[in-house]
């Protein structure tokens, strides 16, 4: 079901991303492609607003909304007829994932640089940002979870929420949005999805206000929504398809490895799974449970896509070349099934998570460790991390100077400022030095 790919008799620094570029399956997506075709949706919805929005809406989404801003009524609504179950769930969720996100913040600090100049550093809230929760193939009211907790947790004073119409619920998201909002008290939310929506809260409209910062996940045409956009308001990682890579040795569960692999691909026909291992018997028996679970799987067509498409073992001569691959592929998602799992997990410098253990699935992580899902795709966790506070604030930096302080650093402000050939530079200075009527 697994391709196999054979990389033994190759050690672990020979195992680098440029001499594996061409060897691990991921799926293909043009983000700048997708980004010459959002680009004029974009540039439509700064000029005239709302009503390319509606017209987009209706055309992609075939809904045909006078307004996008859900009534207030709606999210009452959805959360008044929310299972309790779910309801319990969502705010577990929020409530772990709000504790790990309120240990990102950081104090401000005072930096003594010298005798009598110091630099505060302080980090600062954004004013308002908006976020995305993608419709697609399901609901994700978990998105709203890993989105707006962590902007609250910032400090951020406005969050406006955008998520795709649907025609079955009336033109309004998917009920179980509405109500995952409601519950963290989210009062401006958007029946509003794709480029469209991004342009929306990038650029403003007359019902929903520019917004600072957007994040969320989507489909390859909100990455590119955001590539375009980026410069105009901040954003998060360019998230597409799903990803899992699993490191696993002779300690493993096959079972577990397999369930893992399933949960991962029933995401998207487009997901992308890694078993890496240097133990080929290991892989074998994956093989077998991997055909028991994908029998017994509700999404079996999608799974077997995403398993035969752009997924394979790989089959290394240790766990130190094991852990190489993964490090060259950069997955979202990486999970550890080995001796010393946590030990290793400490060695990993390329994964959006790392799940360490027999017991530490992804799918914990998805809605339950506290961590967030918003998770960096496509090699960018190589340079790009998950979701956390950060991208909801911005430092900003306090410098305060005694004048004994300044005259210290005269000197070379202005072997500096003549270096460079600015003499009005090293003026500004000297003036707080010489008496002036």
């Amino acid at each position: 079901m697994l391709p196999r790919i054979d990389l033994r008799g190759r050690v672990p620094q020979a195992l680098t991303r440029a001499s594996l570029r061409d060897v691990l399956p991921r799926a293909v997506l043009d983000v700048a492609a997708a980004a010459e075709q959002v680009r004029p949706v974009c540039e439509d919805v700064r000029r005239r607003g709302a009503a390319a929005v509606r017209e987009y809406t209706r055309t992609f989404d075939g809904v045909d909304l006078a307004s996008t801003r859900v009534p207030a009524q709606a999210l009452d609504d959805a959360l008044g007829k929310l299972d309790e179950d779910v309801r319990a769930a969502l705010a577990e969720a929020a409530r772990r994932t709000t504790v790990v996100h309120r240990a990102q913040l950081r104090a401000d600090t005072t930096t003594s640089v010298a005798d009598g100049l110091t630099v505060t550093g302080r980090l600062v809230p954004v004013s308002r940002a908006g976020v995305y929760v993608p419709g697609g193939l399901t609901a994700y009211p978990s998105s709203v979870i890993m989105n707006v907790v962590p902007a609250q947790v910032a400090g951020v004073e406005e969050i406006a929420v955008a998520s795709p119409p649907q025609a079955a619920y009336g033109g309004l998201p998917h009920p179980s949005v509405l109500a995952a909002c409601a519950l963290l008290g989210i009062t401006e939310v958007h029946a509003a999805g794709g480029a469209q929506a991004l342009a929306m809260l990038a650029y403003g409209t007359g019902e929903c206000a520019p917004v600072d910062v957007v994040t969320g996940p989507g489909n390859v045409y909100v990455a590119a929504a955001k590539r375009v956009l980026r410069g105009v308001v901040g954003t998060d990682g360019e998230n597409g398809p799903t990803e899992i890579a699993i490191v696993a040795d002779a300690t493993a569960s096959p079972g577990y490895l397999a369930a893992d692999l399933v949960a991962q691909a029933e995401h998207d026909p487009l997901a992308a799974c890694l078993l890496i291992t240097p133990d080929a018997g290991l892989a074998d028996r994956v093989t077998s449970e991997l055909a028991a679970a994908v029998g017994r799987a509700a999404h079996r067509d999608r799974i077997e896509q995403a398993l035969a498409g752009q997924s394979a073992q790989v089959i290394t001569d240790s766990i130190d070349a094991a852990l190489a691959v993964a490090d060259a592929w950069a997955p979202e998602h990486l999970e550890i099934h080995a001796e010393h799992a946590g030990e290793l997990a400490r060695r990993v410098r390329n994964a959006g998570a790392v799940f360490a253990g027999p017991f530490a699935p992804v799918s914990l992580g998805d809605y339950l460790a506290g961590s967030n899902h918003v998770l960096p795709t496509g090699g960018s966790a190589r340079h790009t991390a998950g979701l956390s506070v950060l991208p909801f604030l911005r430092l900003v930096n306090v410098v305060e100077c005694s004048r004994d302080a300044l005259a210290d650093a005269l000197p070379h402000v202005a072997a500096l400022g003549a270096a460079e050939d600015l003499p009005a530079h090293v003026a500004a200075v000297r003036a707080r030095f010489e008496d002036v009527p």
